[in-house]
């Protein structure tokens, strides 16, 4: 199947992914952040393929595949993210047997395009705890789980932006355990 997909022009790969998914193409535009019409075009070949990488990438990201499967994609400049709670986050979908379309579909429309980015590398986890326990209810995920992912994410921030981690543990932990019977952890 991998072989077949190769040999397909991308825009043939994309119409057939959307008929095999039965996914709405409606759906599949906002979910890369395009509109409806260019769906269309890029589908009919009206208009060339995009070469743009972030479209290419929305696009492989919802059809689950590696954006080097289309000819027009060249690697980008600029660095993605790939950190240990995103690549969790995209172990507990695959463990869930969830599909990366029903996952979007979870969110509400506006949201869906900033869901494919995040699970691209191009956005972090949400640092915002109300945020993460949305994607975490999405996965049915238990408090505990959606903490400790949060937990790890202000860690990362925190030293990102110059914390000793070590040196101020007791801080950390401190706020930590705030943090924890705010949640109604412990």
């Amino acid at each position: 199947m991998k072989h077949e997909t190769k040999t397909l022009k991308s825009s043939e790969k994309v119409a057939k992914f959307l008929e095999e998914n039965q996914l709405h193409k409606k759906d599949f535009a906002e979910m890369i952040g395009v509109t409806l019409s260019y769906v269309y075009n890029l589908i009919d070949e009206t208009i060339p393929f995009s070469t743009r990488g972030t479209t290419i990438e929305r696009i492989a990201t919802v059809m689950n595949i590696s954006p080097e499967e289309f000819e027009e994609y060249k690697i980008p400049q600029e660095p993605i993210l790939q950190d240990d709670t995103l690549e969790l986050l995209k172990n507990v979908i695959e463990e869930k047997g969830i599909s990366i379309i029903n996952f979007l579909k979870a969110f509400p429309r506006k949201r869906r395009v900033d869901m494919v980015d995040m699970l691209r590398g191009a956005y972090p986890i949400p640092i915002d705890y109300k945020e993460l326990s949305t994607i975490g209810q999405v996965l049915e995920l238990d408090k505990s789980d959606i903490y400790t992912l949060w937990e790890d994410r202000i860690k990362q921030v925190l030293e990102a932006n110059g914390m000793n981690l070590n040196s101020n543990a007791a801080l950390l932990n401190t706020m930590f355990e705030c943090a924890r019977k705010f949640i109604n952890i412990e």
